[in-house]
């Protein structure tokens, strides 16, 4: 078996340059066996012209060339123009991936392809310099320490925002219509760790995925375990977070599906030959026995963060929300050249558990959030205790052996056994003195707002990693969860009345 890999973009900036992928030795030699013989002599007249251009340029450029490099830029090219993730990689770049895909390497920690010539960001990665400088997905690089990138391959690009940890860089960005900017960063020793974990108000859980990796699954069981340490049994629901997350491994994305579904298929691959098509399926074992799900996607969330949103959307095992995911729905294969490098080549597309291609069309959410910043409004109108001779609360006199029978007007405006003035002045949020329960948000509250900002974080980061103040995507998976969990309560209820 070869291990497939399936990211979004064709380079990772300072590592490796990448694409969805799978190492396939055993097509090293031609298959020629798979092809009939072909008697068209157009093909050996399209060779004769390259020899010719190929020894005109040998002879007649402006300044030497090194054969090796013309070779090299005519393979490069002829992969490049097939699709953006097909390409060549010398024997140098072929060694950097191979060192470099153990999961640590220098660089900036952005996933990158190429747009007409620039080099568009796909998504930058959590707590990289790119990430921290401000990189945002959809950005585009025109300028790398003042060099156009117009003319450069995508590999030459990468290699030139490659250094020494600690060196500074600097990237001319353009963003939408704002005029270019420059953002200067320091190279530094991107270290993936695939899978962070927190609690939310409500007894929700929140998992962050920044890439399918080889630890990611084991990742996200631990995750999950140390989640329902946490709320002891009691969990509400889980937020799975695959923004900006441009893939990864397959068989990670597969494993990542089946540890949320019990049966049916995950994803399919099917290629140019039809017996090379494969299916996988999920066995029996949902971590979370069931428990809702909301997945976050964006347009950064690619390839194998599309394999794990196609599954359970298709199967009805999440919710999706956010925005259209990227679109990538296309597996590379590198196959090794021998004494050379290796040469990334598309060869199947991948299909979700309803037969369904993504490719350049991504995977729209069940509920479209867009981001946006939640903005407090005051809303200091008058209530009904704010009104002259309002009846009290009830429940707030029942100490009071009847009193007044709630009317404020008959005590003088004199002080209750509650303390009040009657009921012109309420606590704080209107609250008449009643303590919430423990889990109850409180009047008032943000969407998302922590019900007890003094409990202690509780995650896998000594900080917490979200704020749902400022997501206003996370905010709304959070009260989508809890309102679940409230219908769910008053359902019990009723059936048990």
């Amino acid at each position: 078996m070869f291990r497939t890999s399936l990211l979004a973009t064709a380079a990772l900036i300072g590592g490796v340059a990448i694409g969805a992928f799978a190492f396939r030795p055993e097509l090293v030699k031609a298959q020629s066996s798979n092809q009939p013989a072909s008697t068209d002599s157009n093909t050996y007249e399209q060779l004769n012209l390259f020899g010719e251009v190929f020894e005109r340029i040998r002879s007649s450029y402006v300044e030497p060339v090194k054969d090796d490099d013309l070779v090299e830029s005519a393979i490069n090219g002829m992969l490049s123009g097939l699709d953006p993730h097909s390409s060549y990689m010398n024997a140098k770049e072929y060694a950097d991936m191979q060192i470099q895909t153990k999961g640590e390497f220098g660089g900036l920690g952005i996933e990158v392809t190429m747009q007409d010539g620039l080099i568009k960001v796909v998504s930058p990665m959590d707590d990289t310099p790119a990430a921290k400088a401000g990189i945002q997905p959809g950005d585009l690089i025109s300028h790398i320490d003042g060099d156009p990138v117009l003319g450069l391959t995508l590999n030459q690009a990468v290699d030139k925002m490659r250094g020494e940890v600690g060196s500074s860089i600097t990237l001319t960005v353009i963003r939408g219509n704002q005029d270019p900017f420059e953002v200067t960063m320091k190279r530094a020793v991107i270290t993936l760790k695939s899978v962070r974990w927190e609690m939310e108000p409500n007894n929700i859980g929140y998992v962050r995925i920044t890439s399918f990796s080889e630890q990611t699954d084991s990742g996200l069981k631990n995750a999950i375990g140390a989640i329902k340490s946490a709320t002891k049994g009691n969990l509400t629901g889980l937020v799975l977070d695959l923004r900006n997350n441009p893939g990864g491994l397959l068989d990670q994305a597969i494993a990542v599906s089946d540890d949320f579904l019990d049966k049916g298929e995950i994803v399919s691959t099917r290629g140019r030959n039809p017996d090379d098509g494969q299916r996988w399926n999920a066995e029996a074992g949902d971590l979370l026995d069931g428990k809702p799900v909301v997945v976050l996607i964006n347009g950064g969330s690619a390839s194998a963060s599309e394999i794990v949103s196609g599954a359970l959307q298709d199967h009805h095992r999440a919710i999706l929300m956010g925005t259209k995911s990227f679109g990538k729905g296309s597996v590379q294969s590198i196959i090794p050249i021998p004494n050379h490098g290796a040469i990334r080549l598309t060869t199947a597309r991948y299909y979700t558990p309803s037969g369904r291609s993504i490719q350049a069309k991504g995977i729209d959410p069940d509920i479209m959030v867009e981001p946006a910043k939640i903005e407090t409004v005051d809303d200091t109108g008058k209530h009904e205790a704010d009104l002259r001779g309002a009846l009290a609360n009830p429940d707030n006199n029942a100490g009071n052996n009847g009193g007044n029978n709630g009317n404020n007007q008959s005590n003088n405006n004199q002080p209750n056994n509650n303390g009040q003035n009657g009921a012109q002045n309420p606590p704080p949020n209107g609250q008449q003195n009643a303590q919430p329960e423990a889990n109850t948000p409180p009047v008032n509250a943000q969407p998302g707002q922590n019900v007890s900002p003094s409990k202690p974080h509780v995650g896998s980061e000594k900080e917490a990693i979200t704020d749902p103040t400022k997501d206003y995507q996370l905010a709304r998976a959070l009260d989508l969860l809890q309102g679940l969990a409230l219908v769910k309560t008053g359902e019990a209820t009723g059936s048990a009345n």
